[in-house]
């Protein structure tokens, strides 16, 4: 295949930063207009060798999807392909897919269908799922061949779901001219073969995957690409009888056998226990306090199952006084209320499976992991609805049940997986989690119902309690009450700091929690307020230190995006407000410019 050098290229520079004119400077997908240094990089590597296959690993938010349209247009400007095919996972994402080229000067059919037989010539090509190629590989072999195609495997681990899509996959598109293959999230953990993944043996033997180019979440954080994540960890005391006919209880978090971990796990997400009502609460008041600082905020609660689904969304309308968003996948207008909830203010939606990948929404800052999957795969997906970052300082919120497991993966977030086709001896990638789940969540990437059915022993209660909050690897906090001060340290820290401040603020607050443990420990009270006793106000910034913490890191914020100098910042917020200099000020003085500047961010 040609790799001349395009038009206008200048020796020693970069092919990204030649691009062909014919390609509009426009934002894909909500991205930048500008290319982001790793697409830039990724498309250089891209054009520099013209591969026929090309593996992409980038972290969900970062932008996968400009990259890989920008690749195309160049591509056809170059005049080495003549249509496109994109493979995505669901309906839903080729509607998205479709937009986001038309943006990028690109026509994509979100709406064709097998029975069309050919693609409208209107069309540069079409956006398919990799269940309806399954249906007609031979259809989708001969459209690969009308031209000279690219091919877009969105998510390509799906071609590896069951061995006739695999098949399908390879019929359909190994006379390709071209084949982008993307992913977002950790390869299976299953040894299913990936239609066009290259593997070659690591040091012990073993046949792992290959990527082309590689951006991890580790990296894209550093970047400021995506949010950090806080993960909000809640335990609780359950019990549950058995088909036998045997009570039962455990703690959530402790050192239980895998039956027991799954039991109390269960437990714990039933509608109508305490666990749950309480985790929502926090997770509310969590998101109350971001969209003080980013008014569109929006929170999410990812279910087992359809009727744990629409449960959870009574429960969040009690707590909220506003009718949450339902997402079922079989529910025809399920993309719909997606996009509408995207572009919104609404507080909460809750969704089995549509939403576990791929689905844009930016505004997401607050998630509940209340389903029963627990996979690296699923994880990963399900986090990664979060992490998209829109500005400076904002940080997702995750609240997460007590399982080992699922802590083990919230510490391990910026881990890279490739995709090993040989199992190793003794492998286990999530101790403590049910065999069964792991299994379903892999194949399907959804909680299932059919195992809600087969629980056959009942849930008869639980209560919550907040564990610790998990940030950048490091553990803050104890044990303490839903609506206490202690909780409220943690799920109240401000929706806009710096990363580094984050950590800082947490440190603070768990040193301030266990003074006040020490003082009640030495004062005979009890850690909880008695049952009768009314909840008092807690003040959103109880000392000086955190007020100045927070005008710092938004002055910070706001000269980036002025290009005024901090000095300059905060002589104009003392004029505004009045006051003296920020280390004499008082809280009334601090509090004034902050709300200031939060304003002046929000409306930016």
């Amino acid at each position: 295949m040609s790799t001349a050098t395009p038009p206008g290229h200048l020796p020693g520079t970069s092919a990204a930063e030649h691009l062909s004119p014919s390609f509009p400077e426009r934002a894909a997908w909500g991205t930048a207009s500008k290319l982001r240094a790793w697409q830039a990089e990724a498309l250089d590597r891209y054009l520099e060798a013209m591969p026929r296959d090309f593996l992409a690993a980038a972290t969900p938010g970062a932008g996968k999807t400009t990259f890989a349209l920008r690749l195309a247009a160049e591509l056809r400007a170059r005049h080495e392909i003549d249509r496109i095919t994109v493979v995505a996972p669901t309906d839903h994402l080729k509607r998205q897919w479709a937009d986001a080229a038309a943006r990028a000067g690109i026509r994509l059919d979100p709406g064709f269908r097998n029975a069309h037989g050919s693609q409208a010539r209107h069309f540069h090509g079409v956006a398919v799922t990799y269940a309806q190629v399954a249906m007609r590989p031979a259809l989708h072999r001969e459209l690969t061949l009308s031209g000279r195609t690219l091919v877009i495997l969105d998510e390509v681990h799906h071609g590896g779901d069951t061995l006739s899509w695999g098949d399908a996959i390879r019929e359909a598109f190994q006379p390709a001219t071209k084949r982008l293959s993307l992913t977002g999230t950790p390869f299976r953990s299953d040894t299913a073969p990936i239609p066009f993944v290259d593997y070659a043996p690591d040091e012990q033997g073993v046949r792992v995957s290959r990527t082309d180019y590689d951006y991890g979440y580790g990296r894209a954080l550093a970047d400021g690409v995506v949010r950090p994540v806080i993960f909000m960890v809640y335990a609780g005391h359950m019990r549950w009888r058995t088909s036998a006919g045997d009570e039962m209880e455990a703690r959530l978090g402790e050192d239980n056998t895998k039956d027991i971990t799954s039991a109390a796990w269960r437990t714990a997400l039933e509608p109508k226990g305490d666990w749950i009502p309480a985790v929502l609460q926090a997770a509310d008041r969590r998101l109350i306090e971001v969209r003080h600082a980013i008014p569109d905020a929006g929170g999410l609660v990812i279910a087992t199952d359809q009727s744990t689904a629409r449960a959870y969304a009574e429960i969040l309308e009690r707590i909220t006084g506003e009718r949450a968003t339902v997402v079922l996948s079989d529910e025809s207008e399920a993309s719909a209320r997606i996009e509408q909830f995207s572009a919104g203010t609404q507080r909460w939606m809750v969704a089995v499976r549509m939403v576990s990948e791929g689905v844009d929404v930016p505004r997401l800052a607050v998630g509940v992991y209340a389903t029963s999957a627990s996979t690296p795969l699923f994880f990963a997906q399900a986090i990664g609805r979060f992490v998209r970052a829109r500005r400076r300082g904002e940080t997702a919120s995750v609240f997460l049940p007590n399982v080992p497991g699922l802590m083990g993966l919230a510490s391990e977030l910026e881990r890279q997986r490739d995709h090993a086709l040989d199992r190793r001896s003794g492998d286990d990638e999530d101790p403590g989690l049910d065999d069964g789940l792991l299994a379903e969540a892999n194949r399907e990437e959804q909680a299932s119902e059919e195992l809600a059915s087969e629980w056959t022993y009942e849930a008869l209660g639980s209560s919550a309690t907040f564990d610790r909050a998990l940030y950048d690897g490091t553990e803050f906090g104890t044990l303490a009450e839903p609506g206490s001060d202690e909780e409220h340290d943690f799920i109240g820290i401000p929706g806009l700091l710096e990363p580094e401040q984050v950590s800082e603020l947490l440190r603070h607050r768990q040193a301030r929690q266990e003074k006040r443990q020490r003082q009640r420990r030495r004062s005979g009270e009890a850690s909880a307020p008695a049952a009768d006793e009314p909840e008092q106000p807690v003040a959103l910034y109880r000392t000086l230190k955190e007020q100045r913490t927070l005008l710092n890191s938004l002055v910070g914020m706001w000269s980036r995006l002025s290009g005024e100098p901090h000095g300059l910042v905060h002589a104009e917020l003392r004029r505004r407000c009045g006051g003296p200099e920020v280390s004499k000020a008082s809280v009334t003085q601090l509090q004034s410019r902050i709300d200031l500047l939060r304003s002046r961010l929000s409306s930016h």
